[in-house]
């Protein structure tokens, strides 16, 4: 996808997530934004910045300012990452722990 084309898709993407949650447009300068969201296309790609952009509506952020989803994506993009590795780390255990859960029931039946 094109650096630019990308950039207004996602900016787009934002708005509709924005006025979504708030029923409201947000008032944007959409030629300089466009600028800082190709900046974002190029450090993380279209997909994940749409799942982060998806992300970020879920927090509890007051308002979801562009501005501060352009300044801390890189955070927020480490943060899903680490959470998405302890998401796998936590089913590896509990899997492991039903079988040595199962294990030890079928040794000490009574």
């Amino acid at each position: 996808m094109e650096r630019m084309k990308a950039a207004n898709a996602l900016l787009t993407y934002y708005l509709k997530l924005y006025n979504q949650k708030y029923n409201k447009q947000p008032t944007i300068n959409r030629y300089k934004e466009k600028y800082a969201m190709a900046d974002v296309f190029d450090s993380i790609g279209y997909d994940r910045g749409k799942a982060l952009l998806d992300y970020y509506f879920r927090l509890n952020k007051p308002g979801h300012p562009l501005q501060f989803f352009l300044y801390n994506f890189d955070r927020m993009d480490e943060v899903v990452k680490e959470l998405d590795k302890d998401k796998q780390a936590r089913a590896k255990l509990l899997r492991e722990t039903a079988a040595r859960v199962k294990e030890f029931e079928a040794t000490h039946e009574r």
